[in-house]
This record gives structure tokens, C-alpha cells and sequence, in this order.
């Protein structure tokens, strides 16, 4: 038997938290075939890497990722960190379902063919966004939809569900999402359970005041198929027993037969648009001109107000725009005015997007290391935060090896199989017979997570082949030109 690639003597972490073990692995096509002992009298392959004395997983999940296909096809940001599957279509927003798109101006189904043709560098798992079918439905901002509406809704659920989506994202705390009830998503839900596929949510808060209702809109949800908590953090909270407190509601929903888990990036400052600062009645539909000529001093004091309930000025770091790269602290200096001002009338709310410096290191740890919390970056190609460029890298430098937050094992196991099983990929996340190829040989001591805050974008190094779908994508820290990813299409049930 003529094999494509044969893998020997690396320690295998085969993704499903248990003890490693050191075997070799053979590869025809994008199929793991045999993990064995190498025998060159009875099996031969192209290419044989020496695997020994380093670790061999499966290639990395990332629960939560944003980019675009046709701009940044290679997505070298998440090959450098190991990540071989992303998923997108998250907080709410998908390419839409229809031709007459607001948006992109095409079909889902035409997007996931084109992004097919195209050949990414790593593979894509796609959701349905709330948000975006809500305009494309013409419900949009409407508190209470018509049945027509909801209807219609359902039914472009149901096609994205037909293109191999895996279920639906909501993004609450976005317009036009934090417009709509519970009762809506609840039945929205239900079409999700009958379809076999999940919810992500970025929730209606993830503030310390008001995250327990939020979480518990969430579980409703769960009533009718799984949920997931996307990027968990509590804004404002602190300490390991808060943590405690949200991970027990979660286990009690799971006690109760709710299928609830999350997803995190391991950084203490999230990065999202700047209108997250600023009140309902000052975004869209509202026309903001008017509502600063109408309620200029009003706005002005929530803005204030806001940023020192966000840690200050200082806490605040734009990532786009003219003031990019600079906290919002730095630029009231700079133009010689009070930062609240700046926001209202020199920014606004869809004028940049952001850092926020305002999460508890001890908490958030502590939501890492609940069980069924996977890995994520809510990170992008082009997106001026670390997490973009890191997360993964930093989870094996610093949760695992210099935290000792818990072993490399289940590590791997948060960014491989949990995460795999979680959101229904077939075939992926461990190492198997008969599962693709996604495959990492590395030796955890040279992973490094080189981006920072102040400089972003500086590529994660230390995994010295990266593989995707049975061919060898990165060696070193050199990429092949290889792109060798895919659309994974949901199987139909």
C-alpha cells in the first residue's frame, strides 16, 4: 500500500483529553488510514516526517472567528497558531440568503461554492446570523414581529440549514438584534433543534449586573437544541466565585438536560465596534445628526458616564479609524477636550472599533477552565487585536505550560475534540482512522504567541508542520502556497 504521508514516533494528543501515547500515523489523500507501528516492508509513502520527540494533535477549532474569504483567502494568522477549521457567520451577521442581499449582494449558497472555488487556507464551518436574516426578511428593527415576518425567517433558517450550515448565531447587544423578544428566538430555536444544529449567542449583556438574565434567555433557547455562550466574560466582574457562579448555572442547565457550553478567548480586553458605548437611542434606526442636536448634553453625560463605569479613557484603545491605535484618553488630549466629547462628535458610534481593558484576570480563568468551555479568537486576518494573531499560541505558552491551568491534554482537548463534538463536525477534531488529516507537529516549548496590544498582528511561531486536509500547508515558519481548506457542509439529517 502506497501511503501520501507518513508521520513517525511523534506523541499523540488525539484530542479526546486522554493520556497521550506515540504511534505513527499514515495519510492517503485527506485521510488519517492507519496509526501503528511503521513497517517499511509492507507500507510505503511519499513523504515521511520524523515525528519524534514531538507532539502530534489534531489541527485546531476555532469556535469563533470572523474574516473574509475573497480579501484574506490564506488566513495565515490562524495557520501560524495551529488553527486549521474556523467558523464564521458569528455574532448574528451571515453573508445573506438572498440576491437582492443588503449586504453582499448574493446568496449564502453562491457565497459557500465561491469560498469552495476559491480553496482557503484553512476549512470553514458556517452559521446562520440572526441579524442578517431579520433585515433580509424585512423584519429588521421591529420589537414585535408579524407573522409574515417570523414566517419568513424561519424559512431562510431553514435554507441556510439546507446550504450545511451547523445552526444559527444571535448577536444581541447589535443592532438589529437587540430589538427582538424572547419568544422569537425561542422558536427560532426550535427550527434549529428539528435541523440538528446549535446556537452560538453573543448575549443581550455580558455585564456583572445583568449577565444572569442573559444566560437564562440563552438556556431558554436550550429547551429546544444546544446553546453556546460566544466569548464568555463578565464585563465589571471579579474573582474566581462569580465564575463559579455563572459555571453552576451552566451546570444545572446541563443536569437538566440543556446542551450548554461557551467559548473563550484568552485575553483580558475585548475588542469589538465603538457603538457598544453608546445608548439605543443614539444607533440606528435613529438618525444621529438629529439626536445630537436634540439631546447633545444628554448624550454626552452617558458617554461619560459609560467609559468610567469601563475602567476610563485609558482603558479604551481604537483599533480603526483616524485615532487608531491610540486610547481614547490620549485622544482627548491630543484634540484638547473632554474624551466624551471626542466620542459624540469626533467619532460617533459606528466611527471606529476598539479595545475595552475591562475583564478580571482570576474570573476569566476560572471560565477557561470549565469543561465545556472550548477556545476561540473572535479574531480575524485584519482585526487590530491580539487575539487575533494569538490565542491559540497563548493557550499552550501560558494556560498550560506557564499557569499550569490544567494539562497539555486538555488543552488540546478545548482546541480539538470538545469543540469538534460540540458543534457536529463528523470528522474532525481527533485522531483517527477515517478522520481528515488537520494535523500539528510541534514541541510545545517553542510556541510562542508574539502579538501584542501595541503591535498586533505579528504572527504566532513554534509549530513546525501544519497540515490540512492531508497536505502540508506550513513547515516551519514557512508557508508551502499551499491552500488546501474547504466549506464543511453540515450532513442533513
Amino acid at each position: 500500500m502506497n501511503y501520501d504521508l507518513l508521520i513517525t514516533g511523534a506523541t499523540i494528543h488525539d484530542g479526546t483529553g486522554k493520556a497521550p501515547y506515540v504511534a505513527d500515523v499514515w495519510v492517503k489523500d485527506d485521510e488519517i488510514i492507519l496509526i501503528g507501528k511503521h513497517n517499511a516492508t509492507s507500507y510505503t509513502a511519499k513523504n515521511i516526517i520524523n515525528g519524534s520527540g514531538l507532539i502530534l494533535t489534531p489541527g485546531f477549532i476555532d469556535a469563533h472567528a470572523h474574516g473574509e474569504p475573497f480579501k484574506t483567502p490564506a488566513f495565515d494568522n490562524f495557520l501560524s497558531m495551529g488553527v486549521t477549521t474556523i467558523c464564521l457567520g458569528q455574532d448574528g451577521f451571515s453573508p445573506d440568503l438572498s440576491e437582492d442581499s443588503y449586504t453582499s449582494g448574493e446568496a449564502l449558497g453562491n457565497w459557500m461554492n465561491r469560498v469552495d472555488e476559491l480553496q482557503p487556507g484553512v476549512n470553514i464551518v458556517m452559521f446562520v446570523g440572526h441579524n442578517t436574516i431579520r433585515m433580509q426578511s424585512g423584519t429588521k428593527y421591529k420589537p414585535e414581529p408579524t407573522e409574515e415576518d417570523l414566517t419568513e425567517m424561519e424559512q431562510l433558517l431553514h435554507e441556510g440549514m439546507d446550504l450545511g450550515c451547523f445552526g444559527m448565531t444571535t448577536g444581541l447587544e447589535y443592532n438589529p438584534g437587540f430589538n427582538c423578544q424572547t419568544p422569537e428566538l425561542d422558536r427560532l430555536a426550535k427550527i434549529v433543534g428539528e435541523r440538528g444544529g446549535m446556537i452560538m449567542s453573543h448575549m443581550r449583556s455580558e455585564n456583572d449586573a445583568t449577565i444572569i438574565p442573559a444566560i437564562e434567555e440563552l438556556l431558554s433557547q436550550g429547551q429546544y437544541c444546544p446553546v453556546q455562550i460566544s466569548h464568555i466574560k463578565v464585563v465589571y466582574g471579579k474573582g474566581t466565585s462569580r465564575a463559579e457562579e455563572i459555571c453552576k448555572l451552566l451546570d444545572n442547565a446541563r443536569d437538566n438536560g440543556i446542551k450548554a457550553s461557551a467559548d473563550f478567548y484568552p485575553y483580558t480586553a475585548s475588542y469589538t465596534s465603538i457603538e457598544i458605548l453608546f445608548p439605543d437611542w443614539a444607533k440606528l434606526p435613529y438618525d444621529y445628526e438629529e439626536v445630537k442636536a436634540s439631546r447633545g448634553e444628554e448624550l454626552k453625560q452617558f458617554l461619560k458616564s459609560k467609559i468610567e463605569q469601563r475602567n476610563g479613557p485609558e482603558a479604551t484603545l481604537l483599533g480603526t479609524g483616524p485615532f487608531k491605535g491610540k486610547t481614547l484618553g490620549q485622544i482627548a488630549i491630543e484634540l484638547d477636550k473632554p474624551f466624551e466629547e471626542v466620542l459624540r462628535d469626533n467619532i460617533g458610534p459606528y466611527g471606529a472599533f476598539g479595545a475595552y481593558f475591562i475583564m478580571d484576570e482570576a474570573l476569566q480563568d476560572t471560565l477557561l477552565q470549565y469543561p465545556y468551555t472550548m477556545l476561540c479568537t473572535d479574531g480575524s486576518p485584519f482585526m487590530n487585536h491580539p487575539r487575533s494573531f494569538g490565542s491559540f499560541a497563548k493557550m499552550i505558552e501560558t494556560f498550560v505550560l506557564k499557569k499550569q491551568l490544567f494539562s497539555l491534554e486538555e488543552g488540546i482537548r478545548k482546541m480539538t475534540g470538545l469543540t469538534a463534538e460540540t458543534i457536529g463536525i463528523p470528522d474532525r477534531g481527533f485522531i483517527k482512522p477515517g478522520y481528515k488529516a488537520d494535523l500539528l507537529l510541534f514541541d510545545p516549548t517553542e510556541i510562542k504567541a508574539n502579538a501584542t496590544f501595541e503591535n498586533p498582528m505579528q504572527l504566532s511561531t513554534g509549530f513546525r508542520y501544519v497540515i490540512v486536509n492531508g497536505k502540508v500547508v506550513k513547515e516551519q515558519e514557512s508557508f508551502t502556497g499551499e491552500r488546501n481548506g474547504r466549506v464543511l457542509r453540515k450532513p442533513q439529517l
